[in-house]
């Protein structure tokens, strides 16, 4: 009696559960569709046969009827990994047919037979190619393809209306100031030099400062109040033979130094309100204006095709040196700076020459890089230009070819001179050209280069 309550009990709770998994597979073609109820099937009739094995009497001893079960687990087992997975659903936009109409689509309760389909199970699907991955010299051409190429109008127009304005101040220093024997302004920057990156709006008006050797000399940087052997000093030489007002440039005494200073806010009055910028500006289809807040000598031009900043630099050229007229930031008077540029690119284009190499090439690149980068952007012109000459000393191979290699090698080089916060001059290893950034700054930076030695792409966008 006991037995058979208990086969009783046992086919009741079959009983029971085939009615819910007959229920659950009577659904689940119109939930899961045929490929899904298929696998749904199959599934329960292994979890049936599990349990049946489960609540049945085992046959101790009985080593056929152990190893027939094993056979069974390995059949079902074997059953469900062959069943095709049904496939995962697409994108609207990936698929080629189009959506079903209202009346169209399946209507619950109502019988569809499946379309017979001729191909096997196991065809894969079709799927579209991934795109090609570009390599980094690719990216790094690209890049300069997209960011670099300066429009037809915008590269004729910028010097045309440069010089322009480049006129109409000459004449104006000229006729307002007769006795300062000011040199002929010329343009410089990256854009007239070649290296010019977009947006090409910058320009510097190089304004020559004649002197008198025999009145004047230089007082080498290590020896001013700085201490910094990019800055250097003007002095006034033989003051007891050579009186005051002997030279030209003597209102600009300062101690019996040639001050920056004094030159500088001189010409800052006469740009700020001595000048009639809207007639010039009108005359040449432009707005122009003095940047008055700035301490450098700075306008801003505006036309309908382009737009320019223009930074006035007063010049002096002694003792085969460059000097500008920019002090630097602070109380210090009287000094000027050292610039490299003009043999910082004529050294470039030079080595250029020589070897058939990319490093005008490389040095765009990087420029446009840093400029647009709010971390980076103190690195532009000299700095990379001359990291590129370092590296030209010891590697040799500068071909197109080698760009991305190249790429790479001058960052690695960037991490080191940061590393050690000192980026010796190319053409003065006394000057340290990273001497006048924070602490926090190059920190920032080295840090920014160091992720971009892992991931080269980091620095390059699309345009």
């Amino acid at each position: 009696m006991a037995e058979f309550t208990r086969q009783r009990g046992k086919r009741q709770d079959d009983s029971g559960l085939g009615s819910v998994l007959d229920l659950l597979l009577a659904n689940a073609r119109l939930v899961l569709g045929v490929s899904g109820a298929a696998v749904l099937a199959i599934a329960t009739l292994v979890v049936k046969r599990l349990i049946d094995r489960a609540t049945s009497p085992r046959d101790d001893g009985d080593p056929k009827a152990e190893q027939k079960t094993l056979e069974e687990s390995w059949q079902d087992l074997t059953l469900i990994k062959a069943t095709q997975k049904p496939p995962k659903k697409q994108r609207r936009e990936d698929l080629s047919v189009p959506l079903l109409s209202p009346a169209q689509s399946p209507v619950p309760g109502e019988t569809h037979e499946p379309k017979v389909c001729s191909a096997p199970l196991e065809t894969p699907q079709v799927e579209s190619s991934p795109p090609r991955c570009l390599t980094l010299q690719e990216k790094l051409l690209s890049h300069y393809s997209s960011w670099l190429a300066v429009p037809k109008v915008q590269a004729s127009l910028t010097p045309q209306l440069a010089r322009s304005i480049c006129t109409q101040l000459q004449n104006f220093l000229r006729s307002k100031c007769p006795e300062l024997p000011f040199g002929s302004l010329f343009l410089s920057g990256p854009l007239l030099d070649g290296l010019g990156v977009l947006p090409a709006d910058r320009v510097h008006f190089m304004l020559p400062v004649v002197l008198d050797t025999t009145l004047w000399s230089l007082i080498p940087g290590e020896d001013t109040v700085v201490r910094n052997p990019q800055y250097w000093m003007i002095k006034r030489t033989d003051l007891e033979y050579f009186p005051r007002g002997s030279s030209p440039w003597d209102r600009f005494i300062v101690g019996q130094y040639l001050s920056s200073n004094a030159l500088n806010e001189t010409l800052h009055k006469m740009l700020v309100a001595s000048i009639n910028w809207p007639a010039i500006g009108s005359l040449l289809g432009s707005i122009i204006h003095p940047v008055v807040a700035s301490q450098d000598l700075k306008l801003e031009v505006k036309h309908d095709q382009v737009e320019l900043s223009i930074t006035l630099f007063p010049m002096v050229e002694m003792e085969g040196k460059v000097l500008l007229s920019a002090p630097p930031e602070g109380l210090v008077e009287n000094l000027w700076l050292e610039s490299f540029h003009r043999a910082e690119v004529s050294k470039v284009k030079e080595l250029d020459a020589g070897d058939s190499g990319a490093r005008q090439l490389c040095l765009r690149i990087l420029n446009s890089i840093c400029k647009s980068h709010p971390t980076l952007h103190k690195l532009i012109s000299s700095p990379l230009t001359h990291v590129i000459l370092h590296l030209s000393a010891t590697t040799l191979d500068w071909a197109e070819e080698s760009l991305a290699d190249r790429y790479q090698q001058v960052l690695e080089e960037l991490v080191g001179y940061l590393e050690k916060g000192v980026l010796p001059s190319y053409f003065n290893h006394k000057i340290n050209l990273f001497g006048e950034l924070l602490e926090e700054e190059i920190d920032e930076m080295g840090f920014m280069l160091y992720r971009a030695i892992s991931e080269p792409e980091l620095l390059l966008k699309e345009k």
